[in-house]
Order: structure tokens, then sequence, then C-alpha cells
């Protein structure tokens, strides 16, 4: 039974080094949403931070303060969502297995 116990715990430790690996590596990868057919455009990195806004002058120049916000909001909001499920696939290649379903690494 305690070469069982070791051999669950190397592949826990295994599994740790790898989550930490995808977890750093997942700030290198970027996805990028659109709204207002690509007037607004937001990139969000695999840490689900926003690392870039594009704003189109057209709008910017529309004057449309409101219509504006609205784009911003639906750009970032998609970028988040997509960089939340990226993160989620990439972590998933590694517990594929070690964990039941439904449980969730935090912070992701």
């Amino acid at each position: 039974m305690k070469g069982g116990m070791q051999g669950m715990l190397k592949q826990v430790q295994k599994m740790q080094a790898e989550l930490e690996k995808v977890q750093s590596e997942l700030g290198n990868k970027t996805v990028t949403e659109e709204a207002g057919g690509g007037m607004v455009k937001a990139t969000a990195n695999g840490k689900k931070e926003l690392v870039s806004l594009q704003i189109d002058a057209e709008v910017i120049n529309g004057g449309d303060k409101e219509m504006l916000e609205d784009l911003v909001v639906a750009a970032v909001n998609k970028a988040l969502d997509s960089a939340n499920k990226m993160a989620e696939e990439e972590m998933s290649k590694v517990t594929k297995g070690m964990l039941p379903p439904g449980m969730n690494i935090p912070g992701f």
C-alpha cells in the first residue's frame, strides 16, 4: 500500500509542476475578440488579463459615447471569455483523467 501512495504522490507532484508551467505559458498566449464589426478589438492573455484594446477612429469621431462604451464592454467580455476557455483547455490537457469532472483548479 505504501508504494501505491508514493506513486500517487509522485504523480500529483508531476501534475503540479506541469500545471505551473502551463500557467506561466498562458501569459504569452492571447486571444482577440471584436465588437461592432471590428470597430473595437480587445486582446486578452491566458491569465485573463486585458493586454490590448483597439478602437477604430471612426467610432471615436462619431461622438456616440454610449455606443463606444457598449462596444468596449462587449469586446472585452468576449476576449475574457475566450481567454478563460483557452486557459481551461490548456489546463485540462495536463489534468485529463487526474481530476474528477467538475473539480476545478484554484485560479482557473
